[in-house]
Formats: structure tokens, sequence, C-alpha cells
């Protein structure tokens, strides 16, 4: 039976969260789907009114060159991934853990893999909208012990005097999130407002939340691949469908986990390192022309932060010095002629126009990966409208964060179903309108 969390001073957008009544005992389902929710809509405790378009879309983009400090801390030396920074990310997901289910607003990334919320008791916690979750107080509740599986998340494993497998979570900045592996169910309430529970959920139960001093989300749902991320528990498969990343009014962007996840399209072939996704990428056009880039610079290569990944939680894209120094020259060849060029840091490469009018007919810039696999950026994908005279490119050199490695960011996703088969190691791209899929 369904019953709201009853606290008055919770605000508005608290009742889009639900609580409910779970029997303890529950098979795992095959299938989740979840709406996700845009960081400045109404239904986001981020919601700011006296925001516009600009504002919004500058936040964002600077939203990139926060996340793309993550990139240069990856190597082989850190299991724990890099946590996001209070600003850097666009997508939410609500879901409930325990029994009774206590609700949480967490940060969607495929950048890390661990789901983790923050427990009480507490050294360190931010205050939330909504109670932080007791695991005294949850039927379903259950520590792992340090020789789990689970326990191998961490490099090197590390135990408490009560043989409770720990884990701790990188910042980009300050001290890190610790706490206790646990096992909870999940729920999540799903894309066409039903209720699916998730059973013997592996998270991170946070005791010293380091610097996470943000009161409106209370962790990370993390999608990475590792034997202890929730994509692992659900079949390791999943997809999810965004639409313009600008729109904060569209309700069809969705992340579904297991089964039913769509794979259709075109295919490449997707390789996991140390919970990221790589995939290959081969070449890029601009209309007709292919550029002339050497296919070899996208290649991952051992002991050295290369190659391509495929991101939700950086907005732009980050190229290798030699594929981005190509396509900007090429896109100033383009645009020279017509709009006057504009100099501002960090931004590399900005006119002053209107995206919507200036940049209209500006062929499309697509993205070749192995075996067919093609992603196209529309204008709206590959600039952003900066101040309200002002487009800047948002594609950005990654050898200016110091590292070889490319990523393909939401941006260049927008309009697509992207599709990740584990398995089957391959990631699919389908360009469709996401509502699309709520048939």
């Amino acid at each position: 039976m369904k019953a709201l969390l009853a606290v008055p001073s919770l605000p508005p957008f608290i009742l889009t969260i639900f609580v409910l009544s779970i029997p303890t005992t529950v098979a795992t389902p095959k299938s989740v789907a979840i709406k996700l929710i845009h960081r400045d809509s109404i239904h986001s405790p981020y919601h700011s009114p006296k925001a516009n378009a600009i504002d919004r879309m500058e936040r964002t983009m600077e939203v990139s060159m926060s996340h793309s400090q993550r990139i240069t801390t990856m190597d082989d030396a850190i299991q724990a991934d890099i946590l996001p920074s209070i600003n850097s990310f666009m997508f939410l997901a609500n879901l409930s853990i325990g029994q009774p289910p206590i609700p949480q607003f967490t940060i969607m990334d495929t950048g890390s893999s661990l789901l983790w919320v923050q427990c009480l008791p507490c050294v360190q916690c931010s205050q939330h909208h909504f109670p932080i979750f007791d695991p005294i107080k949850s039927s379903t509740f259950g520590y792992l012990p340090c020789d789990s599986d689970h326990c191998s998340y961490s490099r090197r494993p590390s135990c408490n005097s009560l043989n409770q497998c720990t884990y701790s979570q990188t910042y980009v900045k300050g001290p890190p999130s610790t706490g206790i592996l646990a096992m909870e169910q999940v729920t999540f309430e799903t894309s066409d407002e039903g209720i699916v529970t998730v059973p013997n959920v592996a998270f991170g139960c946070g005791h010293n939340n380091g610097n996470f001093k943000d009161d409106r989300t209370s962790g990370v749902l993390g999608l990475g691949y590792k034997p202890v991320s929730l994509v692992s528990h659900l079949g390791s498969r999943f997809s999810y469908c965004i639409s313009n990343v600008f729109d904060t009014t569209y309700s069809h962007n969705k992340l579904v986990l297991g089964s039913g996840a769509k794979f259709e399209g075109y295919s490449t072939p997707l390789e996991v390192i140390n919970g990221h996704y790589y995939i290959d990428l081969q070449g890029i056009s601009i209309g007709e022309k292919r550029l002339d880039i050497d296919p070899s610079i996208f290649k991952t290569k051992s002991k050295s932060r290369s190659g391509v990944i495929i991101d939700s939680g950086s907005p732009a894209t980050w190229l290798v010095k030699e594929a981005y120094e190509t396509l900007q020259s090429e896109v100033q060849n383009l645009l020279d002629v017509r709009l006057t060029k504009l100099l501002f840091e960090p931004w590399p490469l900005c006119y002053r126009g209107i995206l919507s009018q200036d940049l209209i007919g500006f062929p499309a810039v697509t993205f070749h990966f192995a075996e067919g696999a093609d992603l196209v950026l529309d204008i709206e994908s590959l600039f952003f409208q900066r101040r309200q005279y002002e487009v800047c490119m948002s594609v950005f050199p990654s050898h200016d964060i110091r590292t070889d490695l490319s990523l393909i960011g939401i941006m260049a996703q927008q309009n697509y179903n992207v599709a990740y088969d584990i398995p089957g190691k391959k990631l699919y791209f389908q360009r469709i309108e996401c509502e699309l899929l709520d048939d």
C-alpha cells in the first residue's frame, strides 16, 4: 500500500519522492525504468526560478571544466572513482533505500561505479530536506564482511574491528567520503509511475563525507561497471535517452537498467577498463568532409591515460590535442568569414552571434566509431549560447587538462538512446525522440 512520507516542513519538490510499505521478501526484477530529473527542472531541489536559460547554459559548461579535473586523476592506482563536485552533474534520480524506505536524491554518473548515500551515525554529513538514512531502523540492512566478493571494489580492501568492509570514495579536492559497504533494498518510482524494488543491492553507507556539503542531494548513483555496481546487479545492461540537455521542462529523459534496455541502432565495440566505458573513435567529419586525423591518436595505450571514454557526467566533449586542433581549424574556416571571433578564457573558440540564427546551415559534425556506428552532432550539440550574443564551441582540448584521454560528453549524446551491452561488449547509438520509447 502506498504511503507518502508525512513531513510537513518539506518543500514542494519533495512530493515527487515516494516512500512505500514493501514486503521484506522481494525478487530481483529483470528491468527498472527510471525518469531522470534535470538538475534545473521544477522537480529538482536545485531549481532556481530566477535563473534564465543563458545562466543555466553557462553554469552547465562551467560544470564541464570542473568535471574535467576527474580525468586527470584516473589511473590504475585509484580504484575508488572520483566523486562529482556538487555542481558537476546534469541529471538526478530519486530512489528510496531500506525498509521502511527512506527517500534519496542521487546524482546519475557513469563515471563512477558505487551507489552511496549518507548514513547515520554521521561524523560529517550535510543536512537534508529529508531524513538521513539510519541503518539501525531498516529491517533489510546488512553489513558486508571483509571476505565478501564485493569487498574487491577497493584495490586495497580494508576492514574495521567488526570485520566490516569499508570503502573510500575520492573527491576531486579535499578528504574522501568513507563508510561501510553494505547490502540493502532499493526502491524506484518507474517511468510509468509504478514502483519496483531491487533487493540485496551493494551500496556505500557514508558516515564521513568529507567536503560533501551540498544539502540538496544525498549521494551518487554510480553506473560504471564493477562487481559492486547496481549495473552489475541488474544484468550488466542499461540504456539512457536524453533530449535537449538545456530543456528543463522535458519529462521523457529516462534511464533503463536490465533487460528492458533498448538495443537498437548502430553498434560499436565497448571495452570496460577500471569501471569506465571505452569506445573506438576512428574519425571525425564536418558535413561530407572527413578530417585528416590519424585514428591511432584515439587508441587506448597500456599504462597511460589515453583512449576515448563515453560519459554522462560531463556536458562537454574533450578531444586529444591533434584531433581538437584539426576540428577547431575546420570550424574556424567555416565561421571566420561569417562571424566575429571572440576571446574568452577558458573557452577556446567563441564567436559573436545567436546560435539559433547565425549558425543555421552549419554542417553537422559526425564522430565515426568502429564497425560503422556514427554519432551526429547538430549545432545544439556542438555549440552553446554563453551569453546573449556569444556562441562557443562545446568541444574542448584535453591537453589543457594534461591528459591524452578523449571524452564524449552528454551534449554530444543528446537526442540519442545510448545503450550499454556489457556482456556483449557493444555500445548502441539510436537517434530518436525519447518520448517514443515510452510506448
